[in-house]
């Protein structure tokens, strides 16, 4: 029987666009976004979909993120280096985002991270070095306080590209550095901001 007098737990306070959105957005706020990624494949993932997101909203993204991972091999970077000759392929397939460019610069982007790989660093130190492996922390109140890009991102991006990185420009960059961890942009009043 149920205990009419115990207390309800308080329900969690999310960022404000995650706080009315759908279970898979809460989830992707609440497990990812934010969250530090040390993994190469998955940080080349994060980067591919903000890629994709450009112009679209996540929500779209997000609800294609599985077709995305079936069509890019799981957006493991040695694989996704070899799929030009799949590119028609790929811009017929309905379940994702069928834009030729975005496609060709992920396929050009997976050929780079691997050639970091096999120079010795991982995708990941390349990364991370750029922030000197320690998390940029935000104390925005609010959502519209959160810039869409920032002079760290500016820098990112042209070290990108000038190692070769297509379709990452500074707004790109600071959305995958959100979605990756480097950045913690969880508002103040969130349960996942930085203490």
């Amino acid at each position: 029987m149920e205990n009419k007098f115990r207390p309800q737990a308080a329900p969690i306070k999310r960022c404000n666009w995650a706080e009315s959105a759908d279970q898979l957005m809460q989830a992707y706020h609440d497990y990812e976004w934010g969250t530090p990624c040390h993994n190469d494949q998955h940080l080349f993932e994060l980067l591919s979909l903000e890629i994709m997101q450009a112009g679209l909203s996540w929500q779209t993204i997000l609800n294609k993120r599985a077709a995305f991972r079936q069509a890019l091999a799981n957006f493991d970077f040695y694989q996704v280096q070899a799929m030009a000759p799949k590119l028609p392929q790929l811009l017929a397939n309905p379940k994702i985002v069928r834009n030729q460019a975005k496609l060709t610069a992920i396929i050009n982007n997976a050929k780079i991270a691997a050639q970091i790989n096999k120079s010795g660093q991982t995708f990941n130190n390349y990364l991370w070095q750029m922030i000197d492996y320690q998390p940029i922390v935000h104390h925005y109140q609010t959502a519209a306080e959160v810039p869409a890009t920032d002079p760290t991102a500016i820098k990112i991006s042209q070290t990108l590209k000038k190692a070769g990185f297509k379709f990452t420009g500074p707004v790109v960059v600071y959305s995958f550095m959100q979605a990756a961890g480097l950045v913690n942009d969880h508002q103040a009043d969130c349960f996942l901001a930085a203490k």
